[in-house]
């Protein structure tokens, strides 16, 4: 039987709900990002290391990243194709997901490279300044409180560090605004069809109709204490590139 759909609003606190959508979609993740962007989160993943141009090293420092909503552990291993010898920490609040990025890395040969914590972004569970780079790809729009969540991230950062967001957007702009908005009536139909999760897909859309303007983030991160904040449109703004700077 196909799961029921929720509630088409998102309740203010959707941790049980974040943790319920994420726990049935685990095993199918990658799946549904391809469904969802028509395979397009592969180009946008791949922007998004570039903007941030992984490395080991600083001088004789070893770099350190911290990749929350690490899921199944793409953006990790793109990190470390990039930095080999760098600290990477994959955090997610979901075990299931946890368990799908440990089983990637290790047939990626990638276990024991990556430190994988089970862990809420607005609670992070690390001291502060404890790493020089913060990623956060597709998973803002599912954090409840997200002022909290940015200002634990600028707290972890140390001075000089570097904050990364990849998000959808509501906004997007012509010519693919008529299309998209289609496309997203249509996707819990193939959620439905596809993975028979129906309730996962429809709220998928929903957190992303619901989520902030690419302005109205920047001025959260910099309410936060970011600095140089800016962003970038990819595909005419159905994704954007968020950066900050931790002084």
């Amino acid at each position: 039987m196909t799961k029921t759909a929720p509630n088409p609003t998102l309740p203010a606190d959707r941790r049980d709900l974040v943790q319920q959508v994420f726990a049935s979609v685990a095993a199918r993740y990658d799946l549904m990002n391809d469904v969802m962007s028509l395979g397009l989160h592969r180009a946008w993943k791949a922007d998004f290391i570039a903007a941030m141009a992984p490395r080991s090293q600083r001088g004789d420092k070893t770099m350190s990243y911290l990749d929350v909503a690490g899921g199944t552990g793409d953006i990790t291993a793109m990190i470390l194709r990039q930095a080999p010898d760098a600290r990477v920490i994959s955090l997610d609040i979901s075990a299931e997901m946890i368990a799908a990025g440990r089983d990637r890395a290790i047939n990626a040969g990638n276990f024991g490279r990556i430190t994988h914590v089970q862990g809420d972004a607005e609670h992070l569970p690390l001291p502060d300044h404890a790493v020089e780079n913060y990623s956060i790809a597709f998973g803002l729009r599912n954090v409840s409180d997200r002022p909290r969540a940015l200002a634990e991230a600028h707290r972890v950062l140390k001075p000089g560090g570097r904050f990364f967001c990849l998000e959808f957007s509501p906004d997007v702009a012509p010519p693919l605004a008529g299309l998209y908005q289609i496309w997203s009536r249509a996707l819990p139909h193939f959620g439905a069809v596809l993975a028979n999760d129906r309730a996962s897909y429809e709220y998928l859309v929903t957190s992303i109709r619901e989520f902030l303007s690419p302005g109205e983030l920047a001025a959260m991160m910099a309410a936060a204490g970011f600095a140089r904040v800016r962003h970038r449109p990819l595909s005419c703004g159905i994704a954007y590139i968020h950066q900050g700077l931790r002084l």
